[in-house]
């Protein structure tokens, strides 16, 4: 397995080629434009695939390079969390919520199209992700494994997941939080997909060492934090056109960040700390799985130093 040293290598070699495997997935299960009689279809392919990090499929991928895995025993769970992801993105723009009128540098969902058919959309990006899991074919989960993804995948982005993580989001706009709430908050909003893009791949893998499959699950525990660290930060310091959503929202939404509770120098402090304990967890990954495991590395690198 190669490994890459420099960041633009990386970037070249991973980030555009697993983006790219990415996005020609998510291309082959949506539905054709004109396969419906509504503008369901033209939403689903206007909030899938109109750009985007992929940082949750990277890390499905990621994860199988480190375990030495084919890349084609993750696509299923690479597609299913970035679907996920993106009925998600498309229903937290809507009016009710951060109401959002730049997603990507484009008008969100519900401006493109309206209401509803966001609403729409996103309930069947949700559907499509489970079906995607159940009816995959590559990975050499068997049906029992199968079950267990689908049931981490409900639990990552429901109730005990990313949605209360939201629900709590939009109950703290304009309160003062403890760190600890604020860190609550986000491990469930951001984080429990974020772990779960890894942990799940590695299942679909069928790895099964319970150490490594801990020491992963920490990785991107402290990686989500990191994620969401940055994003208040990048907020605060980046313009709208690099950022591609309105820069400042978080501020005009009176929402608990990072750098609201902890200053912006304090915030940096913060993401940096987490940074040095991913290294740590990282170490330890290494001397489990060899040089394969800086893949990780380098990923966590790439998440935390973007600049949008």
């Amino acid at each position: 397995m190669t490994v890459i040293n420099t960041n633009q290598d990386f970037q070249t070699s991973f980030i555009k080629v697993y983006q790219k495997r990415c996005e020609e997935k998510l291309r082959s299960l949506l539905p054709a434009k004109n396969s419906t009689k509504s503008q369901l279809a033209e939403a689903l392919a206007y909030a899938v695939l109109s750009g985007g990090k992929r940082i949750r499929p990277l890390l499905c991928y990621a994860t199988a390079e480190a375990l030495s895995a084919p890349a084609d025993h993750v696509d299923a769970v690479a597609c299913a969390v970035e679907l996920i992801h993106a009925y998600s993105l498309v229903h937290d723009d809507l009016p009710a919520m951060d109401n959002d009128d730049l997603r990507r540098g484009q008008p969100t969902c519900h401006k493109a199209y309206n209401e509803a058919t966001a609403i729409l959309a996103g309930d069947a990006l949700q559907a499509l992700a489970f079906e995607v899991i159940a009816d995959d074919t590559l990975s050499p989960a068997s049906h029992q494994q199968k079950l267990a993804l689908i049931l981490e995948l409900a639990q990552a982005c429901g109730v005990f997941g990313m949605v209360e993580g939201q629900c709590l989001d939009i109950a703290a706009e304009g309160q003062q939080l403890k760190l600890a709430d604020l860190e609550h908050i986000h491990q469930l909003k951001t984080g429990a997909l974020i772990t779960s893009s890894v942990t799940l791949a590695a299942k679909a893998c069928d790895y099964r060492d319970p150490h490594v499959i801990a020491l992963l699950s920490r990785y991107a525990t402290l990686l989500g934090l990191a994620f969401q660290v940055k994003d208040d930060i990048l907020d605060v310091t980046t313009e709208t056109d690099t950022l591609g959503k309105t820069q400042g929202a978080d501020a005009a939404l009176e929402k608990a960040t990072y750098p609201a509770l902890l200053g912006l120098e304090g915030a940096e402090q913060k993401l940096q700390a987490l940074h040095q304990d991913i290294q740590h967890i990282l170490q330890s990954l290494t001397t489990s799985l060899g040089s394969s495991a800086s893949i990780l590395g380098d990923l966590a690198n790439y998440i935390i130093q973007r600049h949008y």
